[in-house]
C-alpha cells in the first residue's frame, strides 16, 4: 500500500529499530558522518542501513551531495513517523519494565493517623486490587514522626501537614481540610450546627500531643483568636480521644479526615468553624529522592481518591 508520495507503508513493517535509529540521526544531523558518530558506528555502515531502508520503502528519503544531505518530500513525511514510532517503543518497553517492577515491590508509607485511619484504607483497598502481590507498610505517628521517616529515608513518602516541610523536603498540597468538635452524646453543643473556637472557653479538651500538626494548628488560630484553650487530657491516639469523650471527660477537636473512616460509636460530632482551623494536608518527599514504580503507582490513586 503507498500513499501519494510514492511510500510503500507496508514495506515499513520490515524496518528495524536499528534502520529507524539511522534515517533520525541523519535527518537530525543531515550529514553521514556526524550521525555515524553519534550512533556509533561507521560512516559505511550507516551508509549501507540508509539505503537499505529506503529499498525496503521503494522511496528516496535524503538528496545527497558532497557537501549536504536534504530530506526528499517522502523523507519529510516518514520522519515524523519514525521519531513517533521510536518514541512509542521506548515509552512502551519503560512501561512494561515499571509495571514489572511494580508488581514485585513495595511501598513504604508514613502518614497522620487521622489519614491513616480515614483516607488511606480506601485507597489501599484499590492498591492492592490493581497490585496485588505489592507489600504495603503503613506507619502511623504525628506530624514530627512522618517527618522523621521521610527525611531519613525510611518511608518512600509520607501524608502530613504543611508546617515544618522545608530542606530536603517538598510537599504537594493535595487539599485543605477543617476539624470537627467530637462531643458526648446529650451535650448541649449539639444544638449547633457549627462551634466557634469561642464556644470551646471553659471546656475540657482532650488533646493530642503538642508535636501533632493539628494540635500546633489549633493553638496556633487559638492564640490568634485570643482564645485559651483548656487541654486538660492528652493522649497518644484517636480512639483513646474518643472513649474519653464518649466517657463525658471533656470533648476533642478532630481532623475532620478522620471521619472519612467513619463515625465512632458513642460518638457525634459538630464542624469547627474560625479561621486558621484548617490543615494543607499533601504528599511530602525527599526533593532528591527518586520515587519507586510501587510507591508512584501509589501515589497515583491516591490522589484519584482524595477527598474534597
Amino acid at each position: 500500500m503507498s500513499n501519494e508520495l510514492g511510500l510503500d507503508f507496508d514495506a515499513s513493517l520490515d524496518l528495524s529499530t536499528r534502520h529507524l535509529r539511522a534515517l533520525v540521526a541523519v535527518a537530525q544531523y543531515r550529514n553521514f558522518a556526524a550521525a555515524a558518530t553519534d550512533l556509533g558506528i561507521s560512516q559505511p555502515t550507516l551508509t549501507r542501513t540508509v539505503r537499505k531502508a529506503e529499498d525496503m520503502l521503494g522511496v528516496a528519503l535524503f538528496t545527497r551531495t558532497t557537501r549536504r544531505v536534504a530530506l526528499t518530500a517522502a523523507g519529510q513525511e516518514f520522519l515524523p513517523m519514525a521519531e513517533r514510532l521510536l518514541s512509542d517503543l521506548g515509552l512502551g518497553i519503560r512501561n512494561v519494565r515499571e509495571l514489572a517492577e511494580v508488581e514485585r515491590g513495595q511501598v513504604v508509607i508514613a502518614s497522620l493517623m487521622t489519614l491513616a485511619h480515614g483516607v488511606l484504607p480506601g485507597a489501599i483497598s484499590r492498591f492492592a486490587e490493581s497490585y496485588p502481590s505489592v507489600a504495603v507498610e503503613l506507619r502511623e505517628g504525628v506530624q514530627a514522626r512522618v517527618l522523621e521517616e521521610v527525611r531519613g529515608g525510611s518511608a518512600d513518602f509520607g501524608l502530613g501537614d504543611a508546617p515544618d516541610v522545608g530542606g530536603p523536603l517538598e510537599m504537594e498540597h493535595l487539599g485543605e481540610h477543617g476539624f470537627r468538635l467530637a462531643l458526648p452524646n446529650g451535650h448541649r453543643l449539639m444544638q449547633r450546627k457549627s462551634i466557634s473556637l469561642k464556644e470551646l472557653a471553659g471546656e475540657r479538651l482532650i488533646s493530642m500531643p503538642t508535636e501533632a500538626a493539628a494540635r500546633r494548628t489549633l493553638d496556633a488560630a487559638a492564640l490568634a483568636a485570643g482564645i485559651d484553650l483548656d487541654s486538660h487530657f492528652t493522649v497518644g491516639q484517636f480512639t483513646t480521644a474518643f472513649q474519653l469523650v464518649a466517657e463525658g471527660l471533656g470533648v476533642a477537636i478532630v481532623p475532620s479526615t478522620y471521619f472519612e473512616g467513619g463515625h465512632p460509636e458513642n460518638v457525634s460530632s459538630r464542624p469547627l468553624s474560625g479561621p486558621g482551623a484548617v490543615q494543607r494536608l499533601g504528599i511530602i518527599r525527599r526533593r532528591d529522592r527518586v520515587i519507586t514504580p510501587a510507591a508512584n503507582a501509589f501515589m497515583g490513586i491516591l490522589r484519584d481518591c482524595w477527598p474534597t
